[in-house]
């Protein structure tokens, strides 16, 4: 892929994955915003080996997303994420397992570090 249409296709993704966290909860928007920021500046300098397998596993995480804000349309019920195989965790590197087990504990703790609050309309 050119530079111009690798650099178009990546900024893409980004804003696409940025707009589906905003039918999020607020306080896993801030959460999944910040992971989402911090993960594609990380990837900047990636080869075009390791760009192309982290190309493809947010499309991935972008359609799986965007199938579950799909089904949510009509339902009160938010249900976010899903489950990892055994086989796609042998892929991770220690240190991405590590930012897993860190992103899934902070996610399901009831006292999220990002206790935001939605801002009320003023009346």
């Amino acid at each position: 892929m050119a530079p111009a249409a690798h650099v178009s296709a990546v900024r893409s993704l980004y804003k696409r994955i940025l707009m589906l966290h905003r039918f999020m909860p607020i306080d896993l928007r801030a959460l999944g915003d910040q992971y989402v920021k911090d993960e594609f500046r990380r990837h900047k300098t990636a080869s075009a080996e390791e760009a192309t397998r982290f190309m493809a596993e947010w499309q991935n995480y972008k359609d799986t997303l965007q199938t579950q804000v799909l089904e949510v349309v009509g339902n009160k019920k938010l249900v976010f994420g899903s489950d990892l195989s055994e086989e796609k965790l042998k892929d991770f590197q220690d240190e991405q397992i590590g930012q897993i087990y860190e992103l899934m504990l902070e996610s399901t703790k009831p006292n999220r570090q990002f206790d935001i609050q939605e801002e009320e309309t003023p009346k």
